[in-house]
């Protein structure tokens, strides 16, 4: 039997799709982390970064998942006994309350269904009867990577600087697909990861530390080594890293977001916004029905819902068996329950009509009533409206 296949296509909401000319550089013999060389790229780096976020606050880029960089804000803004809100609302809002807790905090989460985005009057009035100020910092998913759901980060971010407590914010499946101007709508702390719009293999996560936050790291006592901003600030002062960084994929996020500059974030932020309705269009011509409302969809992640008597398992395994295309499972409570395809990053038209193509050809492999080829037809429709 022969061996020759496509290769494997990732569908899924991280690690997701990386441009041939990002791969060219990661393959290039690494450079010394001390170098000069590797200072003038750390720096236009974290310049671009930046100019991404549109913020002046500083920037700092862990080697590590983008859960060390939730550790990293908390560890440096969080201290035993503190006060914390987390919004939880899918695996994500719960992973913030699991590491704030891990460090000693009184947390209280604000639960919202599975699905549904961040209910913001119940935030205000949680936070307006906070009369004592006792809430230190509020833990926010802008795009809550399990469901597929994308929350008004604006008023959020504007309820709790009004309150007074810091904004910890995980932009890491929203960051270079939508606008997130950082310092307009006064967020506190904000983190990413590579392996997402970045269109990185992981390996990577960014902090974007703003200047109310230094001041609770001035008092934190909260231990903390490698995730000591601290010692990342004094060090990018100098165009360097405290500790050994991952050169090799500092390099290539240079390529990465040189190209994004190329595309516009206007245009990427267009794309993605085409490529949701794609999906959601193709979707529901497909007989399928979908987990999130129009209303708070998010534009890098879908989430469906299978068919009956077909499970979500029978459907990735089938995609994965015929085409070598990979979708996501739910997960935890929704394990089984969904499946969610990912279109962020390095993700294009063709990429959604082929993926739609394919799930028709395995729906109908698997008994599931569909028609002819409405769902091209209908991606394309939605993709022409917009």
């Amino acid at each position: 039997m022969s061996t020759l296949k496509p290769s494997q296509f990732l569908m899924i909401p991280g690690p997701t799709p990386v441009p041939s000319a990002v791969l060219e550089i990661l393959a290039r013999p690494p450079i010394g982390h001390r170098s000069t060389e590797f200072s003038n790229i750390l720096t236009a780096v974290s310049k671009d970064l930046q100019a991404l976020a549109q913020t002046k606050e500083d920037v700092f880029i862990l080697t590590g998942s983008a859960t060390l960089a939730m550790e990293a804000a908390i560890s440096n803004t969080i201290s035993a006994g503190d006060k914390v809100l987390c919004l939880v609302g899918g695996a994500f809002g719960e992973r913030w309350a699991n590491i704030a807790q891990a460090y000693g905090a009184r947390v209280e989460r604000l639960n919202y269904q599975p699905g549904t985005a961040v209910d913001v009057e119940q935030l205000a009035d949680k936070l307006k009867a906070d009369k004592e100020k006792t809430i230190k910092a509020v833990t926010v998913i802008h795009n809550e990577t399990s469901t597929g759901v994308l929350s008004d980060l604006r008023q959020i971010a504007h309820l709790i600087r009004k309150h007074g407590a810091l904004s910890l914010v995980d932009a890491v499946t929203s960051f270079g697909a939508i606008n997130i101007p950082m310092d307009e709508w006064r967020v506190d702390v904000m983190l990413t990861g590579s392996q997402k719009a970045l269109m990185l293999p992981p390996g990577l996560s960014m902090v974007f530390f703003g200047s109310r936050a230094w001041a609770a790291q001035a008092t934190c006592k909260s231990p903390r080594f490698y995730t000591d901003l601290a010692r990342y600030k004094k060090s990018l002062a100098n165009n360097t890293v405290p500790f050994t960084a991952n050169v090799s994929f500092v390099c290539a996020l240079q390529k990465s977001l040189q190209l994004m500059q190329e595309e516009g974030l206007a245009a990427i932020q267009v794309r993605h916004f085409k490529l949701k309705a794609m999906v959601r269009a193709g979707v529901r011509a497909l007989g399928l029905k979908l987990f999130v409302d129009d209303d708070f969809a998010s534009p890098t992640i879908t989430a469906i819902l299978p068919p009956d008597k077909i499970s979500v398992g029978d459907i990735r395994q089938a995609l994965k068996q015929d085409f070598n295309i990979v979708v996501a499972d739910g997960q935890e409570s929704l394990q089984g329950k969904i499946f969610r395809i990912g279109h962020m990053g390095y993700v294009f038209e063709r990429d959604i009509l082929m993926t739609l193509a394919c799930l028709h050809s395995v729906l109908k492999k698997l008994g599931h009533d569909v028609p002819a080829q409405p769902a091209i037809q209908a991606a394309l429709q939605a993709a022409s409206n917009k």
